[in-house]
């Protein structure tokens, strides 16, 4: 919780600053597929702005019959992209088994909505002393994350991201309920920084640059978004994945709102939009 001794953390990765005077863009596949289809999203979207590339090299899937992600191989393909690009790497780990292979790959660990609450899992990453990015649990209250939170940080790991991804509510007409209202409650009474995912959020790619906005607009620290080559052609959640076309515009939509704010505007390279 925030005290008057401290207002705000400033999580470092390389040579970022999340939670300080950068809007901080994390971006790329749900899941690493082939290295082509990885490499091509990681230029783009650097071009486009992002700082750090996302991707699962494991996946934890509802089914049992989806695509559970490369593994290893997964993890050695995010590494030439860091190498090509110059993004820091973020992907999930889903036990404290694999801690050790994926901390020695990635920059920042996720902890999924799904372990949100696998507390042997947060002291084990928690003690790889890579910063944390903690998704919200999809049934979970805004006091549980702060707890999971906790745990983290009891562990001797300070650099914890809270992720607000979407909740599920007796509404059924979206994938989840994006509760806009936990963060900018969160950016008010925690001093951790918060990121907005508004893929998850929805579900639906052409709702994604609405709800980036949103989250922009109510103090999120940054977004993770979802992006893919082909979307129609992805092994995993290609219907909430923007093509490059679609995070180009995305991105420019955002930048008045993240100037309002004061905070510096993603640099992007790329001459026009799409």
């Amino acid at each position: 919780m925030k005290s008057d001794k401290h207002q705000q953390t400033v999580v470092r990765v390389l040579d970022l600053e999340i939670g300080g005077g950068d809007f901080i863009i994390m971006a790329g596949p749900c899941s690493v597929e082939t290295e082509q289809q990885l490499l091509s999203t990681a230029h783009h979207v650097r071009r486009g702005g992002a700082q750090i590339l996302r991707g699962g090299a494991f996946k934890p899937r509802s089914s049992p019959y989806a695509f559970q992600g490369h593994g290893l191989a997964g993890l050695k393909m995010l590494a030439k992209a860091r190498t090509e690009t110059g993004l820091a790497i973020v992907t999930e780990v889903m036990s404290e088994e694999d801690v050790p292979l994926v901390a020695e790959y990635a920059d920042i660990l996720q902890i999924g909505s799904r372990s949100m609450e696998n507390y042997t899992l947060l002291e084990a990453a928690a003690r790889s002393g890579k910063p944390i990015l903690l998704k919200r649990g999809m049934m979970a209250t805004v006091g549980d994350l702060m707890k999971s939170a906790q745990i983290v940080l009891d562990n001797g790991n300070p650099n914890v991201i809270l992720c607000e991804r979407g909740i599920r509510t007796f509404d059924s007409t979206l994938r989840n309920t994006f509760d806009v209202a936990a963060i900018a409650l969160l950016k008010q009474i925690s001093h951790l920084p918060v990121i907005a995912d508004p893929s998850h959020a929805c579900g639906l790619r052409e709702l994604v640059p609405s709800l980036a906005r949103i989250g922009v607009a109510a103090g999120a620290d940054g977004l993770i978004v979802e992006v893919h080559p082909t979307p129609e052609k992805a092994w995993s959640d290609g219907e909430q994945s923007l093509n490059f076309a679609e995070f180009d515009e995305m991105m420019a939509s955002i930048e008045p709102y993240i100037a309002l704010r004061g905070a510096a505007v993603p640099a992007r390279t790329l001459e026009t939009v799409g």
